[in-house]
């Protein structure tokens, strides 16, 4: 049964939703140059929609084999309840999916913390993915953020945070010598992930932290749901928003720039006025 399923999961990537989610993530992957040949990538399995569909992405993209690379598909778990852990063993197994699943205690470490928690906690989880990623001998760590995360970010940024930046396709590891982070899901919608969700009759977990797994059906104040809310009156008035806010970031143009800092320092205008 789990094969008949997982079979109708890849023709759907290959039929229904190749325009939609397989061409924009090979189209991704070739754009930014996130896979290369010899490539080891760690595929990191949070266990919600967009991690999964990458994973199941991938070994699409290992059907095609147009060069060697090898995946391995690993999750953390920072101390998930034991319903949402066994959720994300039955979707793996359901999707055919050959996840390595190592332990943390990140949830308990954080659990007291008052102050940013949710920040000092996805620091420690990207620091755990990145050792396991080394002990396997991989190369690069892929993580499902998606289009809708890119433009939240370049708004959250100037929004709340006074400058312009963007959530980059690709990263160098600053504490970590010789891996990379790659973000294959960088040009997929997320309308398009929970579609293909719905017309596959998948289920997965949502955010399964210790702070919002008590309160998940109630409605979320964070920034980003604000910025989601946001964009989405915008787009009411302007149906290119979402695209011309990714643009911008594509599209800068120094010379009407007041200032700008890079890894040399801060530039302003007034040095070549």
């Amino acid at each position: 049964m789990n094969n008949e399923t997982a079979e109708n999961i890849e023709k759907s990537l290959r039929k229904k939703f190749k325009k939609t989610i397989w061409c924009r993530f090979t189209k991704a992957i070739n754009e930014y140059e996130l896979v290369q040949p010899n490539d080891k990538i760690a595929v990191c399995i949070s266990g919600g929609k967009d991690s999964m569909l990458m994973a199941k992405l991938f070994q699409e993209l290992k059907r095609h084999d147009k060069f060697p690379f090898e995946v391995e598909f690993i999750v953390m778990n920072p101390g998930y309840n034991p319903v949402n852990l066994e959720l994300i063993k039955t979707n793996a197994d359901k999707m055919n999916i050959p996840i390595n699943i190592f332990e943390s205690d990140i949830f308990n470490s954080v659990v007291h913390i008052e102050k940013n928690p949710c920040y000092i906690c996805a620091r420690m989880r990207r620091g755990y993915l990145y050792s396991k990623a080394r002990e396997l001998g991989c190369n690069k760590i892929a993580l499902g953020h998606h289009f809708d995360d890119v433009i939240e970010t370049i708004l959250m940024g100037m929004l709340y945070g006074g400058q312009v930046q963007t959530m980059m396709p690709k990263l160098h590891s600053t504490n970590f010598s010789g891996l990379e982070l790659i973000r294959p899901m960088y040009l997929v919608r997320e309308a398009d992930i929970k579609h293909w969700c719905s017309y596959n009759e998948l289920k997965f977990i949502r955010c399964a932290c210790r702070f919002t797994e008590k309160c998940e059906d109630t409605p979320d104040i964070s920034k980003r749901l604000e910025i989601k809310n946001l964009i989405a009156e915008l787009k009411k008035v302007n149906p290119q928003v979402e695209k011309n806010i990714f643009r911008s970031v594509q599209n800068v143009n120094l010379n009407t720039i007041i200032a700008y800092k890079d890894k040399s320092g801060v530039h302003n205008f007034l040095d070549e006025y």
